[in-house]
């Protein structure tokens, strides 16, 4: 009979680095999904300024996420893994 493995055992800052690198590179698809949404939705018409607000908008957030993943990443460092 075999002896029960131990769990595989992650560091930290290993696992949370390559947690914020995977949301990093999903961004730029969660991006193309938000400004696709109102095509998706079916093309109600709406004004041109709702559009653009909303475009600016999710662009916006798009580059505030991205700011923050980024800070994130250079906090931890990568030689701290173990």
């Amino acid at each position: 009979m075999k002896a029960p493995r131990e769990p595989l055992f992650l560091a930290r800052r290993g696992y949370r680095r390559r947690r914020i690198m995977d949301a990093a590179r999903i961004l730029p698809y969660f991006g193309l999904f938000l400004f696709m949404l109102p095509v998706l939705r079916g093309g109600h018409a709406s004004s041109i300024a709702v559009s653009a607000i909303y475009l600016f908008g999710v662009w916006f957030g798009l580059i505030l996420a991205a700011f923050v993943l980024s800070g994130r990443l250079k906090r931890i460092d990568p030689e701290d893994d173990g």
